[in-house]
């Protein structure tokens, strides 16, 4: 007799269910057990796992069982060790149905509602039930097929249990588990862990000295949503204003909270405890990074998110920006319009989202002192044009805010900072994106950022006089028409942090300002 039961498997970021089938089948001589279903090399190891851990478990495992696992959708590729459980149970369940000369010791009662049930776990080979990536995605997808009940380990059960509408038991052996499925009532369903709270510890701009400009350009890009690049001498401050820049964003919302908790769980960094993120994810890879570690790959059926995806509703820093590999950056274009990224392998394709801000810092030339005033540059011409030609004109195009950080004045050292915290920033911040989120609830965008060129004309309207101080700063700043496009978006921020109904010429000469940069860097 088949046992069935319910388990779940993702693929790329999404959850889907898995129906575990086992046949036992009792022969004279030695048996085997054998996994099909497309599994990969951890789900086809499960045979050794699962049995010793029924063995070290007390229960009955004869040695002329030929036992069938069948995984089903058979024609989806299955990955990782989280079938381990289910199959251990339903295996035991077939025994316990198949074999009429169980020892009475090891007779068992199947237990019943198997259907309403949904588990995952790795077992260990004592039998303990070990946690596994992805949870937070396997629970909804268990959800969506109309499971009531869930069966994890307990450091997957806070995590597993955020999902509403999901009772979630967590189990530490496989004997429990079985004790559970027979009497569920005799044991508490686990509560979902509390949401990660901002941190009262996260960087503060009261910490910063000096640099007006870029604190400004730092509350703009939050407003708006926008793409920023620094440029300064080391120890200018780009690191530490960008390490500031989570602490004056809004918290997610529950829908980003979700999506980005799902990311994070199936590369297994959200944390045990439980709880969706609340506070924006902040990616700051080192600049050896590779295509598919920036980008997100895999081979074959594994395809993982990259950091682009792990920034997802946060922010994505690159620092020492030129030092990326040309090609890495050239990467980034495309998901920097679409707000997705699309990895294709041989019959395989994942899609994955990556809508996040972009902020990147450089040195002005590979000694980093081209207009300090108080170090020499050692660089030559050739030298600094050739550093700055790393970083593509299409890619520069794709920052909102380009500005210079200068050095910090030996004698602001010494002095206490005297700029606001992030607090007071963040209050700024929170209305224009309020006034932002009211004005395009019905275009299905929430910043300013995300504003296409037909609804740039619909919400940025400019008076004919303001249209041409924008064309005559485009032609004397050489700028291409996207950066056109950018200038109004972070003008109707500007806008917006000032409560103007429409930008006046004050907002846009100051987004202009935050593109006279470019040229130099252009060359």
């Amino acid at each position: 007799m088949i046992v069935r039961l319910h388990s779940a498997a993702v693929a790329g970021i999404e959850g889907f269910e898995v129906q575990v089938e086992v046949d036992a089948l009792k022969l004279k001589e030695q048996g085997r057990i054998v996994v099909v279903g497309l599994p990969d090399a951890a789900v086809r190891e499960s045979n050794q796992r699962v049995s010793s851990a029924l063995i070290n478990s007390d229960f009955f495992l004869p040695a002329e069982v030929q036992v069938t696992v069948n995984l089903a959708p058979a024609d989806v590729r299955k990955q990782g060790p989280g079938f381990d459980l289910p199959i251990a149970l339903a295996l035991e369940m077939a025994i316990q149905q198949n074999y009429e000369d169980v020892p009475p010791s090891r007779r068992r009662r199947i237990p019943s509602g198997l259907e309403e049930w949904c588990m995952v776990g790795e077992l260990a080979l004592d039998g303990m039930v070990r946690g596994v990536r992805g949870v937070l995605p396997l629970a909804v997808a268990a959800r969506a097929a109309g499971r009531k009940y869930m069966m994890v380990s307990p450091e997957n059960a806070a995590e597993a249990a955020m999902v509403e509408g999901l009772e979630v038991y967590a189990v530490e052996s496989l004997l429990q588990a079985w004790n559970v499925l027979a009497d569920r009532t005799a044991y508490k369903p686990c509560k979902g862990g509390e949401t990660t709270p901002l941190e009262e510890n996260m960087p503060d701009f009261d910490e910063v000295k000096g640099q007006p400009y870029a604190r400004r350009a730092m509350e703009i890009a939050a407003a708006g949503g926008h793409n920023l690049l620094m440029c300064g001498s080391p120890g200018s401050g780009k690191s530490m204003l960008a390490a500031r820049l989570p602490g004056i964003l809004p918290p997610l919302t529950q829908e980003e909270a979700l999506e980005a908790s799902t990311i994070h769980s199936v590369c297994g960094l959200l944390p045990r405890a439980g709880g969706l993120l609340q506070h924006r994810p902040f990616r700051a890879p080192h600049h050896t990074i590779s295509e598919m570690g920036l980008m997100g790959g895999g081979s074959g059926s594994n395809i993982t998110p990259g950091e682009v995806s792990l920034a997802h509703h946060g922010v994505l820093f690159l620092d020492e920006l030129p030092e990326f590999s040309r090609h890495t950056l050239e990467t980034l274009r495309q998901p920097l319009e679409g707000g997705r990224v699309t990895i294709s392998r041989a019959g395989n394709s994942m899609d994955f989202p990556c809508s996040f801000m972009l902020v990147a810092a450089m040195n002005p030339c590979p000694c980093g002192f081209l207009g300090d005033s108080r170090h020499r540059c050692r660089c030559s011409s050739g030298d600094v044009a050739r550093y700055r030609k790393k970083i593509s004109g299409p890619l520069l195009d794709r920052f909102d805010l380009i500005l210079e950080v200068p050095a910090v004045e030996p004698s602001s050292l010494l002095s206490r900072p005297n700029g606001e915290n992030s607090a007071a920033i963040r209050q700024r911040v929170l209305a224009a994106r309020s006034i932002q989120q009211q004005r395009y609830a019905a275009c299905g965008i929430s910043r300013n950022a995300q504003l296409s060129g037909k609804q740039l004309q619909q919400f940025c309207p400019l008076s004919p006089q303001l249209r041409r101080l924008l064309l005559d700063a485009v032609e004397q700043l050489f700028l291409s028409a996207r950066a056109f496009d950018r200038i109004l978006r972070v003008a109707r921020t500007i806008a917006d942090l000032a409560g103007h109904e429409f930008p006046t010429a004050q907002d846009v000469y100051e987004a202009i300002q935050f593109r006279q940069f470019e040229c130099q860097l252009r060359g």
